[in-house]
């Protein structure tokens, strides 16, 4: 007897999140066990509202599968929705489940961020509960990079691309006047310093990276930044700084709170933002010089024109694995990437147990990080650049990226 898949999308989208979508259908596709493959339009909400996509009818080609990969955004629509706890809400459990044994779906994959795996670790434990046969598997995604259990995640290489060769460009556009200048870009991370990390990549090629780079990993002292700045400026007129929208004073405090509104999303969140506009105002009050703050915020994670092939290939990878692990009698895991080494870059692909994952923070380690705070090692910039490796061959249409759009 044959059996359905169902697989969802939740969370901030990336570059390489329907890569690895299209991983899952393609394995979904090629393996003999499945019939059906439903996508959940907009995440958990979908499984709840019993809104689905019959992909099988919705991709009907290879090249349309190819063109997903490199479709920025959620082609199956997110969400930010927490499910609640089976204590508090066990309708909520019995509905999806008889949902799921209404469609006949004995696998189920989750592509998300922290939020996510905590789903199917939820849904997972309740499938043991009640003796459920359904498989649970979490395939990660972030641009954060903050997973445990993974080197590293789907999303990450793409927007690590992206930061990298913006931030050289700003400094380029920077360096050209002789006038006292200080540029602070800020970049996303809320908890991990991953992605800001990454602004740095350009000393690898002796040239274009920022002159200071501040992560959450390590606490934002106001007069060190003073004394940073200072410094940099002994050497020279215009100064750019990258900066996580997350970076925190010793007490826990956001840098930039006092921008921010205080609203939280539907997981608890604050949402972040402000961090460079909060710090330039006071570089301007201290020194006296031109300002500018710059957020790149989302092209961060949607700017799939600049993606990494090695990203999007290992995340149709992932996807494709994902399908085989469930299939092989896999349930309540994460998909992770192991690394077998960096020079030459070699990996595998296995699984991690999701109560492992969901709800934990990989940091950037502090090895990574000089002594001051100010700046990686160049032994981070090596542990990052293979990530960003490769250009990915964008479909264009009258000079504009084509994209795949999933009807609703």
């Amino acid at each position: 007897m044959k059996y359905n898949a169902m697989v969802g999308q939740s969370g901030g989208p990336t570059a390489a999140i329907n890569a690895t979508l299209a991983g899952v259908i393609r394995g979904a596709f090629a393996n003999d066990e499945i019939d059906k493959i439903y996508g959940l339009q907009h995440g958990a909400e979908g499984l709840i509202n019993k809104k689905f996509t019959l992909l099988n009818d919705v991709f009907k080609t290879d090249e349309d599968l190819t063109l997903l990969e490199l479709t920025p955004a959620a082609a199956l629509g997110s969400c930010r929705l927490k499910l609640p706890k089976y204590e508090e809400k066990p309708e909520t459990y019995t509905d999806i489940f008889a949902t799921l044994a209404e469609m006949n779906v004995k696998y189920f994959f989750y592509i998300g961020g922290n939020d996510s795996m905590d789903m199917v670790h939820k849904l997972s434990s309740y499938a043991a509960k009640v003796n459920s046969d359904i498989r649970f598997v979490g395939v990660p995604k972030t641009v954060d990079n903050d997973l445990m259990g993974t080197d590293h995640t789907p999303g990450y290489g793409s927007a690590a691309k992206y930061v990298a060769t913006t931030l050289q460009e700003i400094v380029r556009d920077c360096a050209v006047y002789t006038t006292k200048a200080v540029t602070i870009v800020e970049v996303m991370g809320r908890d991990a310093g991953w992605l800001t990390a990454s602004a740095a990549l350009p000393r690898l090629i002796g040239t274009g990276a920022p002159d200071l780079v501040y992560m959450p990993e390590v606490d934002f002292n106001l007069e060190e930044f003073y004394e940073d700045v200072e410094k940099e400026f002994a050497i020279k007129p215009n100064l750019t700084i990258a900066v996580c929208e997350g970076i925190r004073f010793a007490d826990g405090t956001y840098v930039g709170e006092g921008a921010q509104s205080g609203v939280r999303d539907t997981f608890g969140h604050k949402y972040l933002s402000g961090t460079a506009k909060y710090l330039t105002e006071l570089v301007k009050e201290k020194f006296g010089c031109k300002v500018r703050a710059v957020d790149l915020n989302l092209p961060q994670r949607c700017a799939a024109h600049i993606g990494s092939l090695t990203d999007i290939e290992e995340s149709v990878a992932l996807g494709k694995s994902a399908v085989g692990f469930a299939v092989s009698g896999k349930t309540g895991i994460t998909m992770a990437y192991k690394r077998i080494s960096t020079e030459p870059y070699k990996i595998e692909i296995g699984c991690e147990d999701v109560a492992n994952v969901a709800n934990k923070v990989y940091e950037v380690p502090r090895k990574f990080i000089n002594e001051r705070g100010n700046n990686v090692t160049d032994e981070c910039l090596k542990h990052i650049a293979p990530l960003i490796q490769g250009e990915t061959k964008v479909v264009y249409e009258k000079g504009m990226p084509v994209h795949f759009v999933i009807p609703k």
